[in-house]
């Protein structure tokens, strides 16, 4: 029976990435703890993606709540132009000196796309100011996604996400993900060439493609070669994802920008940030106004983001969040493994708390067909899973259970036999 909520949800509401003329009805979510997501009517079901990759440590975790709490009647919000407050700095402070490389400045904004956007602005900004405005291209990945704005839809793929926006973004070289591509690249474009852009270690959208380290460090060598700022979007892979708080130390680099959000906050507050070196801050220092960053955001730095972060980080550390995601994600790819064989999979793979694999001899490519039916039949069975087309995946918050993660398994498990029937 159709709830009162779903049908004021359908006459009021537009949801992300939902095709309305034949998504089944949304889930009515009425409450969140720990790893569950309770609905309307009191059913609970367990978050296998932690929420759009969101959810750190787990849902309500009760330190950040806390810190949310005290913040808002303390600070609820000021202009960051102009003021400041002790919860950035400390925010920025802790940052600095826990991101991997030479990372000294921070600029905050509000999500993924948008410190990607930020990023995307200094890079190219600095090199105007530097004299060279034809450097211009950026050199990204094939698959890539990056956010939905503009500069962030211009880096990433167009298929399928941006194919009706190609004509109002700008030139970027996509290339596969080998590191000869990206060198090849860099090598054509020449004095055209911005810096390079990566998603390290896993792209998520793409499909949970999983790449090595060694990528990583080629490219980093390719653009210390040629003096070009290396920007990694960390926005679904830091905080642990990868087994180790950013996918950049498992490859032993550091880049010249860095953007995070979702797990930034723990999932609790939208919030972002960009990092940049010395370096590059200081090309913009001039008694020039005009050559300063302008960029900003209302809710630039807010207060209580902020302090929802560093409570975050403190969970992080104490926790050891990136031990406990990668101790989970062996677990669900442990029992998972002999489906390695199974003629409906290719390529079961796992990097720190994603487990992924492939379903095979069927559509191919998020559009596909099986993935609606595949997430209904999750939620069938008291899991919260979301294919990427033919891609089925899980990424859980910290917080799951040993016996929680093999739920997890469990109900993958029964999805592939679901497509392998045609289901």
């Amino acid at each position: 029976m159709t709830s009162s909520w779903i049908d004021r949800d359908a006459r009021v509401c537009w949801h992300p990435y939902t095709q309305h003329e034949t998504e089944p009805e949304p889930l009515v979510v009425v409450g969140a703890e720990g790893a569950y997501l309770e609905l309307e009517g009191g059913r609970r079901i367990l978050d296998g993606i932690s929420s759009w990759w969101a959810t750190l440590h787990g849902h309500g975790q009760a330190d950040i709540a806390r810190a949310i709490s005290e913040q808002v009647r303390r600070l609820d919000h000021v202009l960051f132009a102009g003021a400041t407050h002790p919860k950035a700095i400390e925010l920025a402070e802790r940052l600095t000196a826990l991101t991997p490389g030479e990372l000294t400045r921070v600029f905050f904004s509000d999500d993924g796309s948008t410190a990607v956007e930020v990023a995307i602005k200094m890079v190219l900004q600095r090199w105007v100011l530097r004299g060279e405005p034809g450097r211009k291209v950026l050199v990204t990945l094939e698959g890539g996604y990056h956010g939905d704005t503009f500069g962030a839809m211009s880096v990433g793929d167009p298929d399928p996400f941006f194919l009706p926006f190609t004509p109002f973004c700008f030139e970027a070289a996509r290339v596969p993900v080998r590191a000869e591509a990206i060198v090849a690249a860099l090598d054509e474009l020449g004095e055209r060439a911005a810096g390079v852009l990566v998603e390290p270690l896993l792209q998520g959208a793409a499909g949970m493609r999983m790449h090595p380290p060694e990528l990583l460090r080629a490219v980093r060598a390719a653009c210390d070669e040629r003096g070009l700022p290396l920007i990694a979007d960390e926005v679904m892979t830091g905080f642990g994802r990868t087994g180790a708080r950013f996918a950049c130390e498992v490859a032993g680099i550091g880049p010249d920008v860095l953007c995070l959000a979702k797990g930034l906050t723990g999932g609790m507050f939208p919030l972002s940030v960009t990092l940049a070196t010395e370096a590059i801050f200081e090309e913009f220092l001039s008694p020039e106004r005009a050559r300063a960053f302008f960029h900003g955001h209302t809710f630039t730095a807010n207060p209580v983001g902020c302090a929802a972060a560093l409570a975050s980080l403190e969970v992080l550390e104490r926790e050891d969040t990136p031990g406990r995601l990668d101790a989970i994600g062996r677990t669900i790819h442990g029992a998972l493994d002999d489906l390695a064989q199974h003629p409906a999979v290719r390529d079961l793979r796992r990097c720190g708390g994603a487990v992924a694999l492939d379903l095979a001899g069927g559509e191919e490519g998020y559009l596909a067909s099986m993935a609606p039916r595949l997430r209904a039949a999750a939620i069938e069975r008291g899991v919260l899973l979301r294919p990427l087309g033919n891609v089925l995946y899980a990424l859980p918050p910290s917080c799951l259970t040993e016996a929680e993660a093999l739920r997890v398994a469990a109900v993958m498990r029964e999805l592939v036999e679901l497509a392998a029937d045609g289901a």
